[in-house]
Parts: C-alpha cells; sequence; structure tokens
C-alpha cells in the first residue's frame, strides 16, 4: 500500500462506501418504502432525514481519511 495507507484506512474507506451505497438506496427507494408499509407520509421526510445523515457522516469520515493519507 502506499505510504499512509493503512488496512484501518482501507477498512473505513469500506464502510464509508457502503454507507454511501446505503443512504443513496434509501433515499431512492423512500417514495416505495411508505406506500408499500402504508405509513403516514411524513415519515418519508424522516427517511429522507437518515439518508442525509448517513451522507453527511459518510463525508467526515472520508475528510478525515483524506487528512490522514495526505503527504
Amino acid at each position: 500500500m502506499p505510504e499512509g495507507h493503512t488496512e484501518d484506512t482501507a477498512r473505513q474507506g469500506r464502510m464509508a462506501a457502503l454507507v454511501i451505497a446505503a443512504g443513496g438506496l434509501l433515499a431512492i427507494f423512500a417514495p416505495f418504502i411508505v406506500a408499500v408499509t402504508g405509513i403516514a407520509p411524513k415519515y418519508e421526510i424522516l427517511i429522507y432525514l437518515v439518508a442525509l445523515a448517513a451522507f453527511i457522516w459518510s463525508l467526515v469520515v472520508t475528510w478525515k481519511i483524506w487528512q490522514k493519507t495526505r503527504n
């Protein structure tokens, strides 16, 4: 691995990638989830907020990885 890259940073990168993918899928399928389950439409906004929190968390994690691995 290049200098500054460890198994720990690779693991964090994989976790961030999975969270980004899960947040994207959650945001895409939020209307479908609400329609199928029959819950109130206001919970669709809550699902979007959870997806937004996932994106913000992964942004922070990738920023920390970038800071740790820069020369």
